[in-house]
């Protein structure tokens, strides 16, 4: 596809539906109780899906090869359309006898001629619409081009400036994550992502009772745990997807880093929960809409240890000298 990746069109039910209950957020005020208590639910809810269905969604594909190639677009020409529309009505008038007899004649081509002007104004207005757009797709797809160039030749410093400049991650940072990324080389990198889960991930659930009133209550364990397993992993996920179809590299290191209470010192320190090595032949034959976040691990090599009863411990990340070679 072509270099127009700027505005991502979200697919995800999940999202569509985030994006009607901030707009019925307005209404909140003015609803009734039980309605507050239905959209409340229904807020909840959705925000379980948006943290499950993470990796369901991913950005334009980049063929890097068609951009390099792509022809620039053409200067628009300075159309004077309207202008000739109104010429031509002024050139048809014909003015009766009962118009010359009243002295409406005058006033008749008065108008036609004021409409030549104003029609003289619009066709100046698209014009520089047109212009200003082709200006700024022209800057655009001659940066995509040059940009083009150094990616196929593996210039590692093009692979973060698209990563800069295209932006995919910023559905997972709306959800509460960092992340930073390292080139290992033309074919290979890493991507360490800060997955802030006890800031993301709701501790009480809400529900509606049959009678229509809001239950809140905490979230069992054992579901806790579940929840943030599946996000972790699926936003590991979505890394990985992002980089495959904006960058032509063949092997990619993801590292989760979560919150854990050190039991030496009583403070939460960021510590590596998840690492795992993706392969893209292996990950092309994923069915992202249909897998579960956390069973798909089993495809690739990872370190994870994950207890349901007490979540995530910690882990050593993989060597990545081990895997430069494959």
């Amino acid at each position: 596809m072509g270099w127009k990746g700027f505005a991502r069109a979200a697919s995800r039910a999940a999202v569509r539906q985030q994006r009607y209950l901030e707009k019925q957020q307005k209404m909140v005020a003015k609803m009734q109780e039980t309605e507050k208590a239905a959209y409340e639910a229904q807020v909840y809810q959705n925000h379980i899906d948006l943290l499950l269905s993470v990796h369901k969604e991913c950005g334009e594909t980049y063929d890097w090869a068609n951009i390099k190639h792509s022809e620039l677009p053409a200067k628009p020409d300075h159309l004077h359309q309207h202008e000739a529309d109104a010429k031509l009505n002024l050139s048809s008038l014909k003015i009766g006898l009962s118009d010359k007899l009243l002295g409406r004649g005058d006033a008749k081509k008065k108008l036609l001629l004021d409409a030549i002007e104003e029609a003289k104004k619009l066709d100046e207005k698209e014009y520089r619409d047109a212009l200003t757009l082709y200006q700024k797709e022209y800057g655009e797809l001659q940066t995509a081009k040059v940009l083009s160039t150094k990616i196929l030749a593996g210039d590692i410093a093009a692979y973060i400036e698209a990563i800069k400049m295209v932006d995919p991650f910023s559905d997972i940072i709306g959800l509460g994550s960092s992340y930073n990324i390292n080139v290992d080389n033309k074919t290979m990198l890493t991507a360490t992502l800060h997955v802030n889960g006890e800031n993301v991930l709701p501790t009480e659930a809400r529900s509606l009772t049959k009678s229509g009133k809001l239950s809140i209550k905490p979230i069992p364990k054992n579901k806790f745990y579940e929840i943030y397993q599946d996000y972790v992993c699926g936003s590991s996920l979505r890394f990985a997807r992002e980089l495959f179809a904006l960058l032509p590299i063949d092997m990619i290191i993801v590292n989760a880093i979560g919150s854990l209470l050190n039991k030496q010192t009583g403070h939460l320190e960021d510590t590596p929960i998840l690492s795992i090595s993706i392969p893209r032949k292996t990950f092309d034959m994923l069915n992202f809409e249909n897998l579960d976040p956390s069973d798909s691990l089993n495809n690739f090599v990872h370190n994870m240890n994950f207890k349901k009863g007490k979540g995530f411990e910690p882990i050593d990340v993989l060597d990545l000298s081990a895997f430069k070679n494959t």
